[in-house]
């Protein structure tokens, strides 16, 4: 389904609304426990599931497009046009308490992201951008990316247990981050896949690793990280696509680095 530059503004200025409106009960929820408990140590709180239904229900009465959501899903994400939601990026740390939590909302089409939003409610951001750039901050035109070095860099990689084991074993993880501490001291572990690549799209990051495959955590940053002129690819150096199995966004020169540590910490499957 094509849709011009103008039209791809107007469902944001709509989802925008939307997603003010839900960050009051987001801030009011915060410390939340778990509610739902899903696969391995994961859960959802209730403000994950009320927060999914509201912007659900708003989204498709606005715009008239179907939402496929982290906790109820949805529309496939191959959809001609579908909403892709994470209610609250950062479950674990919006439980905890700590501020890095997010909302997190792309749009596909056939697929491939054409626009996303990112609101982080406790620190007051609020990321939006379609397919061409630029990225907008609080509404805000931002420069765009730039080359970076990836010994100038806070590089954000996602959290791990060292023992655990799948398609990104622990101990890969941490080679990983041993090679990174080489070039930069400056690793980070936010544990929200969303922020990090909202703060890759804004310069704050150099890049971010993401060892995960969830189109909810994924969509809106992909839609933030290319058209702020940012790369964005699987781990191996491919293409990002919906299908990817894992996610490295970064400005120009830190990806390229970026990928030659990964290629010489050598295969997953050999750890």
């Amino acid at each position: 389904m094509a849709l011009d530059t103008a039209e791809l503004d107007a469902l944001v200025v709509e989802a925008s609304r939307i997603l003010d409106v839900a960050a009051q009960p987001f801030l009011e929820g915060h410390r939340a426990g778990s509610a739902v408990r899903k696969g391995g140590n994961d859960f959802a709180t209730e403000v994950d599931l009320a927060l999914e239904r509201q912007i659900t229900e708003g989204l498709v009465s606005a715009t008239g497009i179907g939402v496929h959501g982290e906790e109820f899903g949805g529309p496939p994400i191959d959809s001609p046009l579908v909403w892709v939601l994470d209610p609250i990026d950062g479950t674990f740390n919006y439980a905890a308490g700590s501020p890095m939590a997010a909302i997190l909302l792309g749009l596909l089409r056939d697929g491939e992201p054409v626009a996303g939003l990112t609101w982080l409610p406790f620190t007051d951001q609020r990321y939006t951008a379609v397919a061409g750039g630029p990225l907008l901050r609080n509404g805000v035109a931002q420069p765009r990316l730039g080359p970076a070095a990836l010994s100038d860099s806070l590089v954000g990689v996602g959290t791990f247990n060292v023992d655990w084991r799948g398609r990104f074993p622990g101990r890969y993880r941490l080679e990983v981050l041993t090679g990174l501490s080489r070039v930069t001291s400056r690793p980070r572990m936010h544990g929200a896949t969303g922020i990090d690549l909202a703060y890759v799209a804004d310069g704050t990051l150099g890049g971010a690793i993401s060892f995960g495959d969830h189109i909810w955590d994924h969509a809106a940053g992909v839609a933030l990280v290319r058209a702020a002129g940012g790369i964005v690819t699987d781990l191996t150096g491919a293409p990002w696509t919906a299908q990817s199995r894992s996610a490295l966004a970064a400005a120009p020169g830190a990806h390229t680095e970026i990928l030659d540590i990964l290629s010489a910490v050598g295969a997953p499957e050999d750890y």
